[in-house]
């Protein structure tokens, strides 16, 4: 279990270069380590702007390292009604298997509940097993039988 020399808190904008670190160390992870070409400017405008369309949390360490990182946004389902959408969850090599991605996706949840959002989602790469068993501990259902759509614009 984590030990209190680190923090969960809500992240805010200084934390942006951390993070955007940890989501090219995730990329790197998830076998496309050029795939990423979000920007710190385009974080900042989109996470702290008029209109921020996303929200994360960080877990960080007595010297104000930034190990772990959930970011999410409110999506809508046309069944269920407000939902948040995990967009990624990544808890950085070094600190991983220490109970920290459990307390990252309990903020999440807890997030999810008091937003009044009827659902949680996200996805998971098929072979990342310990990913997958992770979020089946927590009570995941794992859909298979959903494809995803995309275009890039």
């Amino acid at each position: 279990m984590p030990d209190n020399k680190y923090t969960l808190r809500r992240g805010v904008e200084t934390d942006l270069p951390q993070v955007l670190a940890l989501i090219q160390e995730l990329a790197v992870y998830e076998r496309a380590p050029d795939a990423v070409t979000n920007t710190l400017a385009a974080m900042r405008r989109d996470g702290f702007g008029p209109s921020p369309i996303f929200g994360f949390f960080v877990l960080e360490n007595e010297a104000a390292e930034i190990l772990g990182m959930a970011l999410f946004y409110t999506a809508y389902s046309t069944w269920k009604g407000r939902m948040l959408y995990l967009e990624d969850l990544v808890v950085t090599e070094a600190a991983r298997r220490g109970g920290y991605g459990k307390q990252l996706f309990d903020a999440v949840l807890q997030e999810a509940h008091a937003t009044g959002a009827k659902l949680l989602k996200w996805q998971v790469l098929d072979w990342n097993e310990p990913a997958i068993n992770f979020y089946k501990k927590v009570g995941a259902e794992i859909e298979t039988e959903w494809l995803n759509g995309k275009i890039f614009m």
